[in-house]
């Protein structure tokens, strides 16, 4: 059977190429940006037309911390909007049998009960910060909803918590808060530096996943009947997460210790935090059987390792300080 990874060399997109790569059960039908403009109505039609996957990951999509969605609001909205709708109807159109769309946990609204539970979507107001690409991806989850109401298209919904991992953007203009420290720190201390500092308190809390983890998951629910998820979970939507959080200052910490940075952590107070707490209910993919495996001081290792492995092809940008949010 045929599973088309859109998005296949994003972070996203080139876990689930490994985990379905190493399982062998699947024909994988990959293409790279230059081969397929998604946000071009016609071309994802004539794909979908011509190669018929039986199933679908949803993984392409324009993403970015804070700043860059601060920044780039309406690129952000745009794009995601012409990809989802583009992909979801040509995949309907050509009979694809399951669709797996990839959302964010920044759906939900920005003071909405800890833990965010699926019920939750469209019940308050959202983080302005990232509110253009959180308003696509809530489209994305109801255009599948509705297209299986109408059409009985077979799909599904995933929030994941925030990402992480081999194959992470560690540019700090545009990068999540993650990435954006293990190369602040990395550099400061190449550079001998005395101190590092991050934009708010520190006091923000966040779940953190390996992406390998979420490439686990998908390949966990593609598995199952759909009838049956969808029984399981009425609105097709399932959060992807380890269920634990931690605050911004403590992964910080964590990170500083992998590096073997010595010199002090400094919080820029007078800048923003953004969204106080996300903390991903977990319970409905749980309750199927589903947990994930890799704890974030391993992750943290490993994806410093690739880091290293990696940094001469990175592109270097200084004076950008990591804002402590996604």
């Amino acid at each position: 059977m045929k599973l088309y990874i859109a998005g296949h060399t994003g972070l996203v997109g080139s876990a689930l190429t490994r985990r379905f790569s190493a399982a062998g059960s699947w024909d994988l039908v990959l293409r790279t940006l230059d081969e397929l403009d998604l946000t071009n109505q016609a071309a994802a039609r004539s794909f979908f037309a011509a190669e018929r996957p039986d199933a679908v990951i949803l993984a392409a999509a324009k993403v970015g911390g804070i700043l860059a969605n601060s920044t780039y609001p309406g690129d952000f909205i745009r794009e995601n909007l012409l990809i989802q709708t583009n992909v979801i109807d040509a995949a309907y159109r050509s009979g694809v049998q399951k669709f797996v769309f990839l959302g964010s946990s920044c759906i939900y609204p920005k003071l909405a009960p800890q833990p965010l539970r699926e019920e939750y979507l469209l019940t308050g107001l959202l983080e302005p910060t990232n509110e253009a690409y959180a308003v696509a991806k809530i489209a994305g989850i109801t255009m599948c909803q509705s297209y299986r109401k109408q059409y009985g298209f077979q799909a599904i919904s995933l929030m994941p918590t925030n990402l992480y991992g081999p194959g992470d953007n560690f540019d700090l203009q545009s990068s999540h808060v993650l990435p954006a420290l293990i190369r602040k720190f990395h550099e400061a201390n190449a550079d001998n530096r005395r101190s590092v500092t991050i934009w708010g308190t520190g006091t923000p809390r966040r779940e953190f996943l390996h992406v390998d983890d979420l490439a686990d998951a998908c390949a966990f629910l593609l598995g199952r009947d759909f009838d049956e998820l969808h029984s399981a979970a009425p609105n097709g939507m399932f959060n992807v997460g380890v269920g634990e959080d931690i605050e911004i200052r403590e992964v910080a910490e964590l990170i500083r210790q992998t590096v073997g940075f010595q010199g002090d952590v400094v919080f820029d107070t007078t800048k923003p935090d953004g969204t106080p707490r996300k903390l991903m209910d977990v319970s409905r993919i749980r309750s199927l059987g589903w947990s994930p495996k890799i704890k974030l001081a391993d992750g943290i290792a490993s994806t410093y390792q690739w880091f290293l492995n990696t940094e001469n092809t990175e592109k270097r940008t200084d004076n950008t300080e990591p804002r402590a949010d996604e």
